[in-house]
């Protein structure tokens, strides 16, 4: 039955200056009974404001590593540095690159510094970044001392199989929830079948829905790339009674302000049109902000991607 889906533990890596390498942080594994999940601590209780940023930064044209290093530059020295980095079609030369990074280093955990499982036999895959100064894990917080006291609590990281034509998945971070103990809050960074596999996409928002409503755990955001081609993809968040951040917040417009991700600016063929193909959406949580970003140019004609980036602030 495709509503159970294999999931395979993963890790978030935080870099060790002295030994110069990412080391694997400690978390629960996933397949762990419920009872053995961390609460956040009493200075974490309260409610939180987070930031996140989603891009697909599109890995099947030219210069993927120039071009991502410009959307990493336009994030990080952007006014509201994020919390939250969920990036999309990461090729694995984009991987290393960012495994490099001297910022990545200093303020990110990130997942699949362990190794690059992920991206063996497909072009492109996702990749998650957390601030270091939001977020840490219960076993390091008792190291630092207190220091870790008002982090949000990491819980786990899993990556999920999705009935994909691209054998595509879900990559889940999983958090304490502050106000209630035992529970965590998922974190899904996703990038749904492209174009004609509207079919699989309705499968894929079902098993990702579902996980959101499982035993242990209180909701959550899914966010990235959803290809929502067609109307009926847009009413999919509808059907699975979860909150579109852009519709809540300015409404289900269209045109150059009703918050379209894909084909912004660009000559399109086949009758297709800019759209609304990225979101972030959420069950549990309430979105305060958010808004589009838009590309520039690495040349007169080379977009840094086919996409535009989507920065959202919500409360947990």
């Amino acid at each position: 039955m495709f509503l159970h889906r294999p999931r395979v533990s993963r890790a978030l890596s935080a870099f060790d200056h002295a030994s110069h390498r990412w080391a694997a942080i400690p978390l629960r594994n996933p397949h762990d009974p419920i009872t053995q999940r961390p609460s956040s601590s009493p200075h974490a209780a309260g409610k939180q404001t987070l930031s996140l940023t989603s891009w697909n930064i599109q890995a099947s044209q030219l210069k993927p590593v120039a071009r991502s290093e410009l959307i990493l530059d336009h994030i990080l020295k952007g006014p509201k540095f994020p919390d939250i980095l969920l990036l999309q079609e990461v090729a694995s030369s984009v991987r290393k690159s960012l495994l490099s990074d001297p910022r990545v280093r200093s303020s990110f955990l990130i997942t699949d510094a362990e190794d690059d499982t992920s991206f063996k036999g497909v072009p492109f895959a996702t990749m998650t970044l957390l601030s270091n100064k939001r977020f840490g894990s219960p076993l390091l917080a008792k190291e630092e001392k207190g220091e870790g006291d008002s982090k949000i609590v990491l819980d786990s990281v899993f990556r999920t199989e999705l009935p994909s034509r691209y054998n595509r998945d879900a990559l889940c971070v999983n958090i304490a929830t502050p106000a209630a103990p035992g529970q965590v809050l998922r974190l899904f960074n996703v990038h749904l079948d492209s174009l004609d596999s509207q079919l699989r996409r309705i499968f894929q928002m079902v098993v990702l829905a579902g996980a959101l409503r499982e035993p242990g755990c209180s909701g959550g955001i899914i966010a990235g790339d959803f290809n929502a081609i067609y109307p009926d993809d847009h009413v999919l968040v509808d059907e699975h009674e979860l909150v579109d951040a852009w519709v809540a917040l300015h409404g289900n417009t269209t045109g150059s302000d009703g918050g379209a991700t894909w084909g912004v600016g660009a000559e399109l063929e086949g009758g297709l049109k800019p759209g609304r193909l990225d979101k972030v959406v959420m069950l549990g949580l309430q979105p305060t902000e958010i808004e589009v970003l838009q590309p520039g140019l690495i040349d007169a004609h080379t977009p840094w991607s086919d996409h535009c980036g989507l920065r959202c602030t919500f409360t947990i």
